[in-house]
């Protein structure tokens, strides 16, 4: 378990550093397209130098020491920039130091001359250059810098030759001369680790090669044209150890240094090209190639166009390979959604069809649905009303049993008061009381049973409506409100009300109830209605609208 454990993290770190490598080599490149869209800038740039330094020669009071430093300077910024300029700055540096008659200028313009000779790949006119160069008495940096060409003349011919006898032979040679530049140089400067990791990558020891670069970036702080070369050294190291990601991020920073310091005889971002064309990513591949063939037009450099144009045909046929499998896979696709166009106008002469059936059975379902809604709302209205009516009619019914219930008593009382008041009247007629007879019959005090019946009447209405008079008072302002005398009796107002609510309409039929005249009736009628906050019409359907129980 444990074995398992530790290898799924090491697979886990793996990928992940894989992933983040990817992300940052992308970042880079995309940096690196930027630039070259940029690079007109750093030109610009360039040529502002060199135009303020032809300015500066134009002046007719220079001394031929001052005339060599402007061509040194000249030259310098033409060496890398374009190779027809150099050149010519060269010759004239070189011409300025025979009139000058200084051994050691004399010679550093010639060691200038075959470097440019050099860098455009005319290795003969370069090497015939270093043979007239004579070294007695001359300073170390110029030691250096003579016995440095000579081994860059044999590597770079080694590099053009390709060819396995003469190459060891070449970079045999240029060993040499690279251990007698190292003897000369400073152990702790940047010229001496450069030095040393390029014999150690003619070597093949790539391990060192890494150290000494490494170190040349992080310790000397160089200029972009040093960091290019360094960087490159390191490209070419990771490279041949198989590290292809790392090689292709130290390439591409070396062809950014290269073009932000507008150098053109750099062969960085066509070894770029050419890994990143082996590492399956063509169009960038031929992106890049075709800057680096631009590069070297620019430049003039044969050696560097005859490097480019070994590559450019291969990228170029495989993208064009790969437009011409384009293109198929597009006339492919072309036929598909040509089939695929015909399908759907096909299916969509279905749908329309469809979709026109659908819609007049819709209306037809509309239609019907908004029939049968009338029919709902038609029946959901008699529902609403046989609802109301079977309320009515409950209340009816109650309101029926409560009364006949109350006529009962009523009568059975007056029975049996009746029956009391024969029982008397027959005792005095068998005793021949006829004069008692009349005070029997003033026994009945009719003003009381009157009371009593309308009390009667009001403690049934209020047991059926005990709600009655809060909702009544509802319909007043507040001074205009009744109060019960006793909560239990009504007052003349009230009970004409009482009776229209139990459905006693007729004034004629109130007034033989109450004992009043019509007249009285409806001035009692409009008096209530008049003091109420609502209409006449409202306010009697208001009051029909009190709720019994």
């Amino acid at each position: 378990m444990i074995s398992k454990g530790i290898l799924f993290i090491f697979l886990f770190l793996l990928y992940s550093s894989t992933a983040f490598s990817s992300a940052q080599t992308d970042s880079l490149l995309n940096e690196l397209s930027q630039t070259i869209e940029n690079s007109e800038i750093y030109i610009g740039e360039k040529q502002e130098r060199i135009e303020r330094l032809q300015q500066v020669l134009q002046a007719e009071d220079l001394s031929l020491l001052e005339q060599f430093n402007l061509y040194n300077e000249l030259y310098t910024e033409y060496r890398s920039f374009q190779y027809d300029s150099a050149f010519t700055y060269a010759l004239k540096l070189q011409d300025t130091a025979r009139k000058l008659g200084d051994p050691a200028r004399i010679t550093h313009a010639r060691l200038n001359l075959s470097f440019i000779l050099l860098s455009s790949g005319m290795f003969k006119e370069a090497f015939s250059t270093l043979d007239s160069v004579k070294l007695a008495n001359m300073p170390d940096s110029i030691k250096i810098d003579y016995y440095a060409q000579r081994a860059r003349g044999y590597y770079d011919l080694a590099s053009y030759n390709q060819d396995k006898h003469f190459s060891s032979r070449y970079i045999k040679q240029g060993g040499k001369y690279t251990d007698s530049a190292i003897a000369l140089a400073d152990t702790n400067s940047l010229r001496f680790y450069t030095l040393r990791g390029g014999k150690f990558e003619s070597n093949g020891d790539y391990e060192k090669v890494k150290a000494d670069f490494q170190l040349v970036l992080d310790k000397f702080n160089p200029t972009y044209h040093q960091y290019a070369m360094a960087a490159y050294s390191l490209g070419n190291a990771y490279r041949a150890t198989g590290d292809t990601d790392k090689a292709i991020e130290m390439m591409a920073r070396a062809a950014i240094a290269d073009i932000r310091s507008s150098t053109k005889e750099a062969i960085a971002l066509m070894n770029l090209a050419e890994l990143l064309y082996n590492n399956g990513e063509e169009a960038r591949a031929y992106s890049y190639i075709k800057q680096a063939l631009a590069d070297a037009d620019f430049y003039g450099s044969r050696l560097r166009k005859i490097q480019v144009a070994a590559i450019l045909p291969i990228i170029e046929g495989e993208r064009l390979a790969t437009v011409e499998s384009q293109r198929t896979r597009l006339v492919i696709y072309a036929v598909a959604v040509s089939l695929l166009s015909l399908l759907v106008v096909v299916f969509a002469f279905i749908i329309f069809k469809q979709l026109k059936q659908l819609r007049q059975a819709k209306k037809i379902v509309t239609e019907a649905n908004s029939s049968l809604q009338e029919a709902n709302d038609k029946l959901k209205q008699m529902n609403e009303r046989l609802q109301e009516t079977n309320a009515e009619l409950l209340e009816a019914n109650k309101i029926k049993e409560e009364y006949i219930g109350y006529s009962f008593n009523m009568y059975s009382e007056y029975l049996d008061k009746i029956e009391k008041l024969k029982r008397a009247v027959d005792r005095r007629v068998m005793a021949k009381k006829y004069d008692d007879i009349g005070h029997v019959m003033e026994t009945i005090n009719l003003k009381k049973e009157r009371e009593a019946l309308y009390l009667s009447f009001d403690k049934v209405f209020l047991k059926l409506f005990p709600n009655f008079v809060s909702a009544f008072n509802s319909f007043f302002r507040e001074e205009d409100r009744f109060v019960l005398k006793d909560n239990q009796s009504l007052c003349i107002e009230l009970r004409i009300f009482a009776l229209i609510r139990i459905g006693i309409n007729d004034h004629e039929q109130i007034a033989s109830i109450l004992e009043y005249s019509v007249r009285t009736i409806y001035n009692y009628k409009t008096k209530v209605k008049n003091k109420s906050i609502l209409s006449n019409e409202e306010f009697e359907r208001k009051v029909m609208e009190i709720k019994a129980f």
